[in-house]
């Protein structure tokens, strides 16, 4: 799990970078939650889908947005984390150019990151939104969503209510030539304290349908 430090756009940023052992294969990009709420890329959530994607031979990337860890510069509300995500995706594409897929995961603040960046980059072809933060941020720039996802919630979350994440999965499951597929944790609240083994293997089992690995062992 070499330790990364790649260039972004308010300073060096840090990370831990999975190399995938062929050429062409997928890459993905982990993004943790809020910044002045304890989120870091060592978050317990973040760590495991970062390694769920590296058991299925992914290129994998999870990194300290700007002003968190090592990661130079402070808190912008969003708009430079979002630069900071899409010059963490530029450099894991200088390493892997071959790549034949790219994936974003995010939990929380992440995942607004995550799917305001695969609106800006139409080689992403899958996402993992847990705990989207529906009621905090504006999703109406899905107009409309590019690629199919799952969005993935606690059915006792008190930071996100129910209401808002099924507002948003309804919207994004009028488009067309998408499939969004929707699942609530029950008993997990926003960070799944106690579930988040059963939040990873939902995760798991969600990515390998998409990659046809049901049926084997995806290691």
């Amino acid at each position: 799990m070499p330790e990364v430090i790649f260039n972004g756009p308010a300073g060096r940023l840090e990370g831990r970078f999975h190399p995938a052992k062929k050429r062409n294969a997928p890459i993905a990009l982990v993004l943790h939650l809020h910044p002045q709420f304890g989120g870091t890329m060592n978050n317990q959530i973040i760590y495991q889908t970062y390694y769920m994607f590296a058991k299925r031979g992914f290129a994998v990337l999870r990194f300290n947005f700007r002003g968190v860890g090592r990661s130079q510069g402070q808190f912008d509300h969003g708009q430079g984390e979002l630069s900071d995500a899409a010059a963490a995706l530029d450099w894991v594409q200088t390493i892997h150019p071959d790549a034949r897929a790219c994936w974003i995961a995010g939990f929380s603040f992440g995942a607004w990151i995550g799917m305001q960046l695969l609106m800006r980059r139409p080689e992403v072809e899958g996402f993992i939104s847990i705990a989207p933060p529906a009621n905090l941020h504006d999703f109406s720039f899905l107009a409309p969503c590019p690629s199919s996802g799952l969005i993935i919630h606690g059915e006792q979350d008190k930071v996100v209510p129910q209401k808002d994440v099924q507002a948003l999965v309804d919207k994004l499951k009028t488009q067309k030539g998408i499939i969004i597929d929707h699942q609530e944790m029950p008993g997990a609240n926003h960070f799944f304290e106690n579930h988040v083994d059963g939040l990873i293997g939902n995760c798991a089992s969600y990515l390998d349908r998409r990659l046809g690995l049901i049926g084997e062992d995806a290691g």
